[in-house]
């Protein structure tokens, strides 16, 4: 009867190493963000605390298997090698389990590192387009109280528009990067919060800078036209008192005159 408790327990032993087997190492898990990751390591943990809380009924069966085998040679051997193979397999679950413990904790080593990474980064390409933000607002208000000059104008412009010509490429890495860590559920609130303070700004700027820019132009053209008209009427005054100058010098009567010289 105690032979046929032993087989029985050794069989609900290795039935047991099947399930958890079954439920902890076959499992398929991807892991989308942090948090899917942490809890993967827990619950890996707690099926290593499960596992190697067996040790003690593993060895209570050898021990009890051997007993037999002292007083029931025939029955003991029989158990004993069936205990061995429950002792294989029960090894290699535990090694198994080891082993799937260690590889998830480092990929969550792997992948704190990788987030802090593009953590940095997102900071970094923040501050360049904020500096550049800055800039551009420092140049946009020194357009407000120009000198009524055709110089002036032109300058103001031509520095306006050359912080204008800055390239999209950091606003692009700033949108990814921010995008990869909401799409992990990383910090979340803070990303979203200084994403939208930044996207806010740099739509109110350049905006603003775009219809500085167009009033200049505007401006200028208006000035140059001006210019132009001024030049023009300059030189048909200059024509008229070199023609009149030659009627005073001939000494010609008024009437002798064209009508627009009268």
């Amino acid at each position: 009867e105690k032979a046929v408790n032993l087989k029985k327990d050794l069989a609900e032993m290795q039935e047991w190493m099947t399930q958890a087997e079954e439920e902890y190492l076959e499992k398929d898990f991807e892991y989308k963000s942090p948090e899917e990751l942490e809890n993967a390591v827990e619950e890996m943990k707690r099926a290593k605390e499960d596992v190697l809380q067996k040790e003690v009924r593993v060895k209570i069966l050898k021990d009890n298997i051997k007993m037999l085998a002292t007083k029931v040679p025939s029955s003991g051997q029989d158990l004993a090698t069936e205990l061995n193979v429950v002792l294989e397999n029960y090894q290699l679950l535990c090694n198994r389990i080891r082993g799937k413990c260690h590889t998830l904790e480092a990929r969550r080593i792997a992948l704190c590192l990788e987030v802090w990474s593009c953590w940095i980064e997102l900071l970094q390409y923040l501050d360049l387009e904020t500096a550049w933000l800055n800039n551009l607002e420092e140049r946009v208000q020194m357009t407000g109280n120009l000198p009524d000059k055709l110089d002036a104008v032109n300058d103001a412009l031509e520095s306006l528009e050359s912080v204008l010509r800055h390239p999209a490429d950091n606003r692009t890495q700033i949108r990814e990067l921010g995008q990869t860590l909401i799409d992990g559920g990383i910090l979340d609130d803070i990303i979203s919060e200084k994403l939208e303070a930044f996207n806010a700004r740099y739509e109110e700027l350049s905006h603003l800078a775009v219809s500085r820019q167009i009033t200049l132009e505007q401006q200028l053209q208006t000035m140059r036209e001006t210019d132009h008209m001024l030049q023009v009427l300059q030189e048909s005054l200059g024509d008229l008192d070199r023609q009149l100058t030659s009627y005073l010098t001939d000494r010609i009567d008024a009437f002798q005159m064209p009508q627009e010289a009268q």
